[in-house]
């Protein structure tokens, strides 16, 4: 945004490495969370596909020639891309052509339809996810913990977060969104609501050019707002609508295809299951835990205020976790590493579980207050002794991430650490 201070982003540093590795970068994630900011920066030359002064003519050049939108100066930037796209063959084309890293860098806020473009890009075109901000990116965490360093073998944390169960209702109304940051409450607790709106009464139908039904399309994102953190089915989903919103015929077929939508725009992004190898037979549950891309999208369909989440603590406990999690993903995506949940036919679950692509691994559970610290360390020990270490690694560490004020290390070994003082 013109005018306003730019923050580092986590995904400065990942979009640099890719620009040295690969022909072409594609940057993913929903609108407004800052892709343009980031990738104009890190860019030599810019094409802005939705200038309302040169929409008409780039898109007929992308018909006509699409070669002539690709010149410029590299890195060269192709802002929201699937407007035009062809543009992705062209690119696909292009870094062939030229033989070398760091061509082009394009955003997306949405997934174009499967049959829009001809090729993968495998190989050539590296994909990069962005998310709206992690506290530490919006300067609320102070990062005095760090996860890489914790993958490291530096367990023996002491920290102490600034940051207030008050602020992380504060910041989890705001959510990420760079344009909210710094902004008076009311002003930056608008700009989710706002986003919400959006998508509802427009750019869900945009997406794939599929009319959709607002009344529908809110209903369904207040039924994922309630069902946040949990693993609820399409059936379970179907059935609160029926009950919370008073529309008991909409389908499940119907459900599914407006939260296709709304995956392909980002907005959700589902927790998959891990599936480790385990001592015994117990079976493991492989469902989806729902979540938002960014928790504000929750309480802005409910018209929650910092003030209503903390009367409603238990909720906000599932929206903490939520915001964990958008914020595990920001810093495991930094180390080369993913976020799972884990559950098991016995009820034993971790809320997180970060992945690195080396084999390294940690559970991670999340409890917005201090009472539930004693249960949860019994999990991750339950679950510790369940792995079967024969077949994979041992744990990095075992972690229990809370709304609290100190990072210590437990005599059991067990870390607990504020959200307040973790970074990448």
């Amino acid at each position: 945004m013109e005018g306003r201070r730019y923050l580092k982003r986590i995904a400065d540093r990942l979009l640099q490495e890719r620009l040295r590795s690969s022909g072409a970068v594609l940057i993913e994630g929903p609108k407004w969370c800052g892709k343009t900011a980031t990738a104009t920066r890190a860019s030599k030359s810019q094409l802005f596909m939705q200038d309302p002064d040169m929409t008409v003519s780039y898109l007929s050049a992308a018909d006509t020639k699409p070669s002539l939108l690709l010149k410029g100066e590299t890195p060269r930037l192709l802002d929201e891309w699937q407007s035009a796209p062809i543009l992705w063959d062209a690119v696909r084309f292009m870094v062939d052509q030229r033989g070398k890293p760091g061509q082009f860098i394009l955003t997306g806020s949405a997934v174009p339809k499967d049959d829009a473009v001809q090729h993968t890009g495998t190989g050539r075109i590296s994909r990069l996810m962005m998310r709206p901000m992690s506290l530490f990116e919006s300067l609320e965490s102070n990062g005095s913990v760090s996860l890489k360093s914790l993958f490291d073998g530096h367990i023996n944390v002491e920290a102490v977060s600034d940051l207030s169960i008050e602020g992380i209702a504060s910041a989890l109304v705001r959510g990420g969104w760079p344009a909210s940051i710094g902004d008076d409450e009311s002003i930056a607790l608008r700009h989710a609501v706002d986003y919400v709106e959006a998508i509802i009464n427009a750019d869900i139908s945009r997406v794939d050019g599929v009319e959709k039904n607002p009344a529908r399309v809110r209903a369904l994102m207040r039924s994922y707002a309630r069902n946040i953190a949990t693993t609820a089915t399409m059936r379970t989903i179907r059935d609160d609508i029926a009950l919370g919103d008073a529309d008991a015929s909409i389908s499940e077929k119907t459900i599914s295809q407006y939260l296709v939508a709304l995956d392909r725009m980002f907005v959700t992004e589902d927790l998959p299951a891990w599936n480790p190898a385990l001592r015994s037979k117990t079976a493991i549950r492989s469902s989806v835990k729902r979540h938002f891309v960014d928790p504000s999208i929750a309480t802005a369909v409910m018209r929650l205020t910092p003030f209503r989440l903390l009367e409603h603590f238990e909720y906000f406990g599932f929206l903490f976790e939520s915001l964990c999690t958008r914020d595990l993903r920001i810093y495991a995506d930094a180390i080369d590493g993913q976020v799972f949940h884990y559950r098991d036919a016995s009820g034993l679950e971790s809320d997180t579980v970060v992945c690195l692509n080396d084999g390294r691994w940690a559970p991670i559970e999340v409890k917005l207050g201090t009472k539930a610290i004693e249960e949860a360390a019994e999990h991750l020990l339950e679950l510790k002794a369940k792995v079967d270490t024969g077949k994979m690694n041992e744990p990095s560490f075992l972690m229990i991430l809370t709304g609290g004020k100190f990072a210590y290390r437990r005599k059991d070994g067990v870390l607990v650490v504020p959200i307040g003082s973790l970074k990448d």
